[in-house]
This record gives C-alpha cells, structure tokens and sequence, in this order.
C-alpha cells in the first residue's frame, strides 16, 4: 500500500481568531509538499476550495505545476477537483500542461463537491451537480485517449478542436472522488479509479472492505479490472494521551468549518447528495470519545502502523494521510510528517527517503 500527504487547507470563519493567514497557508504548504517527498512519500494531494469557505487553496493546478518544478519524484494530485465550476477541456489541458512539466507525475482526480456555497458565486446549478460532472468527465476522458473531438451535450457544446499539449502518460491517471453508491458504480463503468472517505464509505457500505469490494466487483461487470482505490484518513503519531487527546479535539474543530459546507435540510438537498443531511446530523453530535479509526488515526507508531496494517488488507493502492486538520501549525505539521515517516512508513514499502 502506498501512501500519500493530503490536506484540505482548512481555514474557515467558524475557527475565529485562531484563523491563520492564507497567504502564509499556501507557502506553508508547499513546503510541506517538498519535504514530502524527502520523506519517502509517494506523492501529494492538495485541495480545491474557494473564498475560504472551508479551504484556502483556488488552483490546484497551478501550486502542483511549482511543485512539480521543486521536486524530483513525487506525483501530484488536486483532491479534488470541483470539475462543475470549470470547464472540462480547460481542465484536460491544465493537467496535460501538469504531467508534460512534470515528466508524467500527474494524477487527475476530480469531484462534484458538496458546499453550495461556491456553486452559487459560479453561477452553477447545484442541483444538477451530478450530470454537469459526468459529462465533464467523459469530456476530459475522451480528450485525453483521442487527442482530437467534438461535443454537443446538455451542458457542453464545442466544434472540433485538437488537445494540446498531450499528457505524458498514456493512460493519465483518472480518479473520481465518491461519497454515495451512484457516484462509485458510475466511475466503475466509466473505467475510473475512485477515491474514498472512510467515514462516507463506512456509512454508505458498512465497511471500507465492502466499498472496495462494490467498486472492484462493478469494475470488473465492465471489462476494467486494473482499476485502484485510494482513501484519505485524518492521523497523527503520538506519545501520550494528552497529545491523542488534542489530535481528536482539533478533529471536532475541523467539524465545526464542515459542517456549514454540507446542505442540513434533506428536503431541499439535491436527492444525489441527500445523505448529507445524515453525516451532519452525526457531526453535530460528535464527542472525541465518538471518533473511531475509521476516520481519524491518532496513537503511537505502533498503533498507528497496525491500524494502516489493517487498512491495507481491504485492498486500497494508497492511502492519503492528513496531518494539519483543525488548525495545526506548519511548525508542527512538519514534525508530524517526520515522526509518521521515521516510526510507521518504514513498515509499508515505499520510496528511500531522503531524511533519515
């Protein structure tokens, strides 16, 4: 199993006067990036979020292309994309550009979001989230393996254009962020690679073992049996209950910025993300002593590395580790990263890192 660094940047107003400056956010954050990699990580994943209603970061493209010019091995990865409020042959051609400065290290992965919020200053229907987003996506799938093409659909409508530059790759790693059971069986028939959230796959298929097993098993019906699932987890290496205790504590914070983010009335959500109004309810009412491994892994290094021991025989490629949630220094984050890639990544094979 691989493993990845993740974050969503989050920052929102609900955090008060323990905001940080988003400016300073995204400098940070690409120095977290590039030490990534001289821990042996195998690559980065870095979010999609405007007017800091929850995140910091507008462009994953254009941060993961300075990274790509600071950094030797790593891939890069947007987690994720919100594909709706851009267009689909923009985006083909921001992650082509990506993978071609890069030397082939792009991943796309890319989501229908679930804040409101930012559909609205977009001026894009949040109800129809869902087609807006397959559409682009087969949009971007087709320009990628044909090169040239054109589209009449409900939402897209473009002559005949030729793609340029062309990705790096062959096959440019396509993986669609999945919340709900439609969304997974759609990205298995389209030959997608999907990327989870453990409390969204545990709440929808009762385990991450049966969401991967789902997605594999429909992925197979279609012809597709390469295809791979990552998942992202909150975690953090720990020495005492005290430091466990204030890992759980910033995860509860976290909540409190994501909460405003997902739709609470079930009968004026869009039906595709209803179920939002479930997980908030369970946020709302959500202690340290509520949160499970299947979200956050907080522990000492030997608990940390049984628990992703665990993980790794459902099946996942890679998981995605968020180590910053909640308001933690960059300070800090650096040093978590260093004590999770001295005490645990030494027991998952990786790439030599290059701090020992």
């Amino acid at each position: 199993m691989k493993i990845g660094y993740f974050t969503l940047t989050d920052n929102p107003i609900e955090y008060g006067n323990t905001r940080k400056d988003p400016n300073q956010m995204i400098l940070d954050l690409a120095e977290q990036c590039i030490y990534a990699e001289d821990l042996g990580f195998n690559s980065v994943w870095v979010p999609e979020h405007h007017f800091s209603a929850l995140g910091v970061l507008p462009s994953p493209s254009m941060f993961l292309g300075h990274i790509a010019a600071k950094t030797k091995r790593i891939k890069l990865a947007p987690a994720t994309v919100l594909l709706p409020a851009s267009h689909p042959i923009r985006m083909a051609e921001e992650y082509a550009l990506l993978d071609l400065l890069s030397d082939g290290r792009a991943i796309f992965s890319a989501g229908r979001g679930y804040d409101k919020r930012e559909y609205d200053v977009f001026g894009i229907d949040f109800n129809k989230s869902r087609e807006i987003f397959f559409e682009g996506l087969d949009i971007i799938q087709k320009a990628w393996k044909q090169g040239t093409l054109s589209h009449q659909g409900n939402h897209f409508s473009f002559p005949e254009i030729e793609l340029t530059p062309k990705p790096v790759q062959d096959h440019l790693p396509i993986y669609v962020a999945a919340f709900s059971e439609p969304s997974i069986t759609k990205a298995a028939e389209m030959g997608e690679h999907v990327i989870f959230a453990p409390f969204a796959a545990n709440m929808v298929f009762g385990t991450m073992e049966n969401a991967i097993n789902t997605f594999n098993d429909i992925s197979k019906k279609h012809g597709f049996t390469d295809k791979k699932a990552s998942c992202s987890y909150f975690i953090n290496v720990t020495e005492t209950k005290e430091e466990a205790e204030r890992s759980k504590q910033r995860m509860l914070k976290y909540f409190t910025g994501l909460v405003p983010a997902f739709p609470e009335d079930p009968s004026t959500a869009p039906p595709n993300i209803r179920y939002f109004a479930e997980i908030v309810e369970n946020l709302k009412t959500m202690t340290t002593d509520s949160l499970s491994d299947k979200s956050i892994i907080v522990g000492d290094a030997e608990y940390v590395t049984e628990k992703l021991k665990e993980i790794e025989k459902t099946g996942l490629d890679e998981v995605i580790l968020y180590f910053d949630f909640g308001g933690l220094s960059h300070r800090e984050t650096m040093q978590a990263m260093e004590r999770f890639a001295k005490g645990v990544m030494p027991h998952f094979k990786q790439e030599e890192a290059l701090v020992k």
